[in-house]
């Protein structure tokens, strides 16, 4: 009997050891493929067809396209208008879908929307978890902005889009022109302490696993994240969670929390210190939105109003994914920066910016 339950102990352990390695282990590069060329200024780009789940969340005059930043590694963008660029970079897990509302309600005569999904989400390329690092997002999203050839843009960022974004602009540093800054942050920590519970708990090795991969779901959980939980119903949460569940590699959402700094000495640190220094340097038109209802980050408002003292602020009563919720105040606060803009270069007119409205 002894040795009976000794065997099925040790077939139990050996299991569990599997199991663990199974659930951690680091994935695979997946590589998504187009059909067709979608030709812009910049050149001719690899054109990728929407699946229809995706394609009916925008209009018929919208560009979907890849830009390969290294082999292997294909930024999908969205974009849509023509004139002056405005750069919107989402964060974790969503994609570029995340600012279809606020595109909706600017100018397409006026403003050249740019939608870029990081590596890893949406029909961006999938990676191993090891390759996600704050260091890599930045240098891939320069490679767009780079690739695109542009010479100017107002910049728009949320959640991982806030350092991803503002990091890749400050290797291109004549680019940025204005900014609107959501719900994010760009400092360093000084101390040691957790984004939220959750973040605690998910970066523990097995745990995080059974927590992001067996047992609950990151989309499924994202109407909680709101302060109007029916503003992510069902084909919403679809349109973010299905590219990357299909993909065959899922990593990114539990990477991207990991790369989370939980301290100074965190592996992010550095990357995030060199970023805040950027952005406590810039002297641009700025505005804040910001989703008071947000559990993770809404209470880091005063942190961003130190990073950009005369930016005007607007609170709203969005969550964390406040462009679902609130787009007409960002589309707002983002023409406004954008008359600032044209009001100096016209030297104190704005007759431009009010004719093409």
């Amino acid at each position: 009997m002894k040795t009976k339950l000794l065997t099925l102990l040790a077939v139990i352990v050996v299991a569990g050891i599997l199991f663990a390695g199974a659930i951690t282990r680091d994935g695979e590069r997946i590589v998504p493929e187009g059909e067709g060329t979608v030709r812009l200024d910049a050149g001719d780009f690899e054109a990728f067809p929407l699946p229809a789940y995706a394609a009916k969340c925008v209009t018929d005059d919208y560009k979907s396209y890849f830009v390969e930043v290294e082999p292997g590694i294909k930024v999908h963008v969205l974009e849509v208008g023509s004139g002056f660029p405005v750069y919107l970079q989402h964060g974790n897990p969503t994609s570029g879908f995340l600012y279809r509302k606020v595109a909706a309600e600017l100018p397409t005569n006026r403003v050249r929307v740019i939608m870029p999904t990081l590596v890893g989400l949406g029909f961006s390329s999938k990676i191993p978890a090891s390759e996600h690092t704050l260091e890599n997002h930045v240098r891939w999203m320069n490679g767009v902005l780079e690739q695109l050839k542009l010479t100017e843009l107002v910049y728009v960022g949320q959640d991982w889009g806030g350092p991803t974004g503002m990091g890749a602009l400050a290797l291109s540093p004549e680019l940025l022109k204005g900014a609107v800054l959501l719900n994010t942050g760009f400092n360093a920590p000084k101390e040691e302490m957790d984004l939220s519970r959750a973040h605690g708990i998910v970066k523990t090795p097995v745990v995080g696993e059974l927590m992001m991969e067996v047992f609950l779901s990151i989309f499924e959980n994202l109407p909680r994240m709101q302060g109007d939980p029916d503003s992510l119903p069902a084909d919403v949460v679809e349109l973010y969670g299905r590219p990357v569940e299909e993909s065959g590699n899922a990593k990114a959402p539990l990477a991207m929390m990991r790369m989370v700094t939980d301290g100074p000495d965190h592996r992010t640190a550095p990357a995030m210190r060199e970023i805040e220094r950027y952005v406590q340097g810039l002297d641009i038109p700025a505005e804040i939105v910001w989703g008071m209802n947000d559990p993770i980050l809404g209470k880091a408002l005063p942190l961003m109003k130190q990073n950009f003292p005369d930016a005007p602020v607007t609170e709203t009563e969005g969550g964390h994914f406040l462009q679902e919720e609130v787009p007409a105040e960002i589309a707002a606060a983002l023409l406004r920066v954008m008359d600032q803009i044209e009001l100096s270069r016209n030297g104190g007119t704005n007759e431009a910016a009010e004719g093409t409205r």
